[in-house]
């Protein structure tokens, strides 16, 4: 079936004339048919409109351009509900934007089109992108599609199932404290959260403006590296884009890592990880150097204050951000008899208990007198945090941990408690907080149930290429990323 094969080898073929465009969307929209009732990972999609765009790439095709020009013509790409795509829905998973209509695209949506991908489907999400587990969706949950009574990780959980059930060959997610790296990992993909300011966030609904980042989730590295060289580079919209040369397609085989030098944070070996996630993990890097890396032990000594920073800065800048969704400009408005009592009625009826939660903890830290015990301190944690990292790459080429301390959970399991939720970022939230680049690849499988395990390599700033190659090479030697979830969820 076409939807099995990788993007990069659908380009091929396409390139070759050995399949059209058309037969790769209605490849993938015949798998959402069949599966996706049962998975969960789409809110919605246009098939009319996604089967048109297809024909328009094949007729472009046919008058003589090629994947040399635009580097992903006639390529399926699914988006997260949290990305402007014109005319198409924008609710973030939340009922205080249902039926909202977006008036226009986002700089990495253009991107998308100026290089051929047919943009398609909106893919579900934690509300807001607040959570890990993507049960906070307003609208239904999504399952793991390794096994249908576990979450997909969250918030970009939509995306991961949706790659992993080769519902789409990549997906375009968000990742503000490890919301692509996490679900990635939790469903056996490639998840590759770039260096703030590396992509434009222009037409990204807001969460943590200083922590939000876009990127690919995909099956293999070489796929999210293409994604990545389309979408890379500064945007006049978005003063906090940087313009910096777009990371280059990541094609090589090579498996020869002589002279790079890994980090191996000791912090991040004491943080009550599973076993089976220290067994996969420390497999992996005697991979790694067997191809020649040299692994040595970093200390990143802020680490354990890394978690009640991120929740102190995320949720007031979500405070600050939410603020807009009042009831008059736009999305749900429930009427009442003065204003100050519809803003209330509105963010009560149309806000979940998660983002509910979030906007008073950040409001709080926010609020007179506490302005600086908390939110001023947590800033200066951040530069500490940051300056750790800054230490540990004069030593090291890119750093190595787990990706998460567990293997995905069941549904429910930490619903009714916050701080075990919140605990299941503790690997990914430092990279954020440092304005990182970090990739999770798949590193192996929990034995019964068998649910994947990823680990991730993490580099200094606009050092993409570097943690790519790695993780390439890691990709070429091993065969995890080639495996596919059972199905009963067919």
């Amino acid at each position: 079936m076409l939807n099995d094969f990788t993007i990069s080898e659908l380009l091929s073929k396409l390139q070759s004339g050995e399949t059209c465009s058309r037969d790769v969307m209605q490849a993938y929209l015949d798998r959402i048919q069949r599966v996706d009732a049962r998975i969960g990972a789409f809110l919605s999609y246009d098939a009319e409109d996604a089967l048109r765009q297809a024909d328009e790439t094949d007729q472009r095709r046919r008058n003589g351009d090629s994947a040399q020009d635009y580097l992903l013509l006639g390529i399926p790409v699914a988006i997260k509900d949290i990305m402007a795509v014109a005319n198409q829905p924008l609710q973030c998973s939340s009922r205080i934007l249902e039926g909202f209509i977006s008036p226009y695209n986002a700089t990495v949506i253009e991107k998308l089109k100026a290089a051929g991908a047919i943009v398609f489907g909106r893919l579900n999400m934690d509300e807001f992108a607040m959570g890990s587990s993507n049960e906070n969706s307003a609208f239904q949950p999504t399952r793991n599609p390794w096994d249908t009574n576990r979450v997909p990780g969250g918030s970009s959980g939509g995306c991961a199932a949706a790659v992993a059930a080769r519902e789409c060959g990549i997906a375009l997610g968000t990742d503000t404290g490890g919301s692509i790296r996490q679900p990635a990992a939790f469903c056996g993909c490639v998840g590759l959260k770039p260096t703030y300011g590396r992509v434009s966030r222009y037409g990204l609904v807001a969460f943590a403006s200083s922590l939000d980042q876009i990127g690919p989730i995909s099956r293999t590295v070489t796929d999210a590296s293409l994604l990545l060289n389309v979408i890379s580079g500064a945007d006049p919209l978005d003063s906090t884009s940087l313009d910096r040369t777009s990371p280059k397609k990541i094609d090589s085989q090579k498996t020869d890592l002589r002279g790079k030098r890994l980090g191996l944070p000791k912090e991040f070996q004491e943080q009550g990880l599973d076993p089976e996630i220290r067994n996969s993990v420390d497999q992996a890097i005697r991979v790694l150097t067997d191809m020649g890396a040299e692994v040595v032990e970093i200390s990143l000594p802020h680490t354990e204050y890394a978690i009640a920073t991120y929740y102190v800065i995320a949720t007031a800048e979500a405070s600050a951000n939410l603020a807009r969704y009042d009831g008059i400009r736009y999305g749900l408005r429930v009427d009442a008899k003065d204003l100050i009592e519809q803003y209330g009625i509105t963010r009560g009826t149309g806000f979940g208990s998660e983002v509910k939660r979030r906007v008073l903890l950040g409001t709080y830290v926010l609020s007179s007198g506490y302005y600086e015990a908390y939110y001023l301190r947590a800033q200066k944690v951040r530069t500490l945090i940051r300056r750790d990292f800054m230490k540990a790459f004069e030593k090291v080429d890119a750093i190595v941990s787990p990706t998460t301390p567990t293997a995905a959970f069941r549904i429910g399991e930490k619903s009714e408690d916050p701080l075990q939720m919140y605990l299941a970022d503790i690997f990914t939230i430092s990279c954020n907080l440092a304005g990182l680049c970090g990739i999770s690849v798949p590193c192996g499988f929990t034995a019964s149930p068998r649910l994947p395990i990823g680990f991730q390599l993490l580099g200094n700033h606009f050092e993409e290429e570097s943690i790519m190659e790695i993780a390439s090479a890691y990709q070429a030697a091993t065969d995890w990323h080639q495996a596919t979830p059972p199905e009963p969820f067919a």
